[in-house]
């Protein structure tokens, strides 16, 4: 969960530091007071677009921290900080990112510096913000598949990665397909081309590892009079009168006759000649090398020339020999295969047809789960909207495409998230037809299906914080005292954040922070104060009659809160 919240230089809010509880934590206040402006920094936190409106006016940078603990040892989290090289140890995680007045980020996690695709992964496995956008997305059908795959959890999943095999092992196939079925004329341009590239590699009889041996050769010849010279000098030094083997011996014959005196004495004798012997050999090799060096001027060019045909073919077909060969490989291959195209197009065609078979098999396997789990969910989200007193609602997963094994697969059903197309349909009204929801329902009703929807995946999806951002809009009465409700079930099982202007949500909450707004040397401060129970019944009263605040009010706000209590 979310335990602090540091605010620095961010838009009217120039320092700020909010500690965060377990359970259902309501933050109210005016309109304008900055409620919304706090929920942008938690979302900007998790990845959100930034701006470098959000930069507090005269001030160089934004900066935002928030450090979360994680109790869940089995949380996704771990495996995905550990695939990115995060450390996370003893369950703490801290972001931060700051904002610079042209916009730009710089996001960290733990410390590490990190992209903002990066700090946007880990932020939503922590952070779940949901907004008044969501309504537009419940709205758009084409969220609407997602959603139900998400309800069907590992089940689905498993099911649509066995046909996103098939389907990526289809679509290269028909990628091989459509290039082989090109104009005759792009073909034999095609075979022209890779024959001239097939026998320039092929006339250059390459070798693996030839450019480093004549490399090296040709480091040897440049070098010739260095390397001779020190051949020489070093065999000089070695034989002759009054050199090193002279004088070896002469040491090795003195120990020789003291050896069998003392084991100590033996053991450095034959150290000596051990010595002797080695550089013996040495020396004759030595000898042998210098005199077998040969100062080639030809050889030298040769060699020249050599690499000058290495590094054009490098330029043209991969950085080494093993490339080019490589490279040389899969033209020879697509040579025979332009040269045998309507042999391989047959081919091609009767794996197409077995892959069209798979895909169809798998496709209708995925879309029977899918009418399986659309009738849970119905089931649920029914069950959910009763209690949000929409209990003559008809709620409906309508598959307007599906597969079936008895037809024949065109190329317009085969797409990357399976053959269904789903939209979510609804009747609020008893006697009304079933239509899409998107035009049916109204404000209030798709805050309340939203927030039907968080209350049956807040307990798979893992997600340790939930926020909603004035959620409750367009809704008052006995069902605002419902979305209350619904709102602290959601919080038994992840920390909650809520803007709310309901008086109902407010009582509901666990930690009630009230956001004020104050003017000080011609700036505008934000300051957020947690309440007591004296408080909260004036702010909840207060939230009640808008202006006065009477007896009658607070006698109101304290049922409230002495209903929450009995409810929780």
């Amino acid at each position: 969960m979310l335990v602090e919240l540091s605010i620095k230089n961010f838009a009217i809010i120039e320092e700020l530091t909010v500690s965060f509880n377990s359970g259902l934590t309501v933050l109210t206040g005016e309109t304008g007071a900055g409620k919304s402006i706090i929920i942008d920094a938690i979302n900007l936190l998790s990845g959100g677009r930034g701006s470098s409106e959000f930069v507090r006016h005269g001030e160089n940078k934004a900066e935002l921290e928030g450090m979360f603990i994680i109790n869940d040892d089995d949380h996704p989290i771990y495996e995905k900080s550990q695939q990115l090289g995060i450390d996370v140890s003893e369950g703490t995680i801290i972001l931060r990112r700051d904002i610079s007045q042209n916009g730009k980020s710089v996001c960290r996690i733990n410390g590490k510096m990190v992209t903002i695709g990066i700090l946007r992964e880990i932020g939503s496995s922590l952070i779940d913000v949901h907004g008044q956008h969501e309504h537009q997305e419940l709205m758009d059908p084409h969220f609407h598949l997602p959603l139900l795959d998400q309800f069907g959890g590992e089940e689905i999943k498993k099911a649509m990665a066995e046909y996103s095999r098939v389907y990526e092992e289809y679509i290269s196939a028909q990628k091989q397909y459509d290039s082989l079925n090109q104009d005759e004329r792009q073909t034999v341009h095609r075979l022209d081309f890779l024959n001239f590239q097939y026998n320039e590699i092929l006339n250059a009889n390459l070798v693996l590892h030839e450019d480093e041996e004549l490399t090296e050769e040709k480091k040897k010849i440049n070098n010739f009079e260095k390397i001779y010279s020190g051949l020489q000098s070093a065999y000089q030094a070695l034989r002759g009168e009054q050199k090193a083997l002279d004088w070896l011996s002469v040491a090795m014959n003195h120990m020789d006759d003291v050896a069998e005196l003392d084991d100590e004495v033996k053991n450095m004798s034959e150290s000596i000649s051990s010595s002797y012997y080695l550089l013996e050999e040495t020396s004759i090799s030595l000898r042998s090398a210098f005199e077998m060096l040969e100062f080639d001027p030809e050889r030298l060019n040769m060699i020249e020339s050599r690499l000058n045909e290495l590094n054009v073919l490098k330029r043209k077909y991969g950085k080494t020999i093993e490339e080019i060969l490589e490279y040389f490989a899969d033209i020879e291959a697509e040579i025979e295969t332009l040269q045998n195209r309507e042999t391989h197009l047959a081919k091609l065609e009767e794996k197409l047809k077995e892959l069209k078979a798979d895909l169809l098999v798998e496709g209708v396997n995925v879309s029977k789960l899918r009418q399986t789990y659309a009738k849970k969910l119905t089931a649920d989200i029914l069950q959910e909207l009763k209690e949000l007193y929409m209990d003559k609602t008809v709620f409906e997963v309508m598959f307007l495409q599906k597969p079936s094994m008895d037809e024949d697969l065109a190329q317009r059903d085969i797409k990357r998230n399976g053959m269904d197309e789903i939209e979510f349909y609804i009747s609020t009204n008893p006697g009304e037809p079933l239509k899409p929801l998107a035009k049916t329902a109204s404000g209030g009703e798709l805050s309340r299906i939203m927030l039907a929807l968080k209350n049956i995946f807040s307990k798979h999806s893992g997600i340790t914080s939930i926020i909603f951002d004035e959620v409750d809009t367009g809704v008052s009465g006995r069902v605002a005292q419902a979305i209350a409700e619904k709102i602290y079930r959601v919080s038994v099982d992840s920390q909650v954040l809520c803007i709310s202007h309901l008086p109902q949500v407010a009582a509901m909450a666990d930690t009630h922070l009230f956001i004020k707004k104050q003017i000080e040397a011609g700036r505008t401060k934000t300051s957020v104060h947690p309440l007591g129970y004296d408080e909260k019944v004036k702010e909840i009263a207060r939230m009640i009659s808008g202006v006065e605040i009477t007896s009658i009010t607070k006698n109101h706000a304290e049922e409230l809160l002495a209903q929450a209590e009995q409810l929780k």
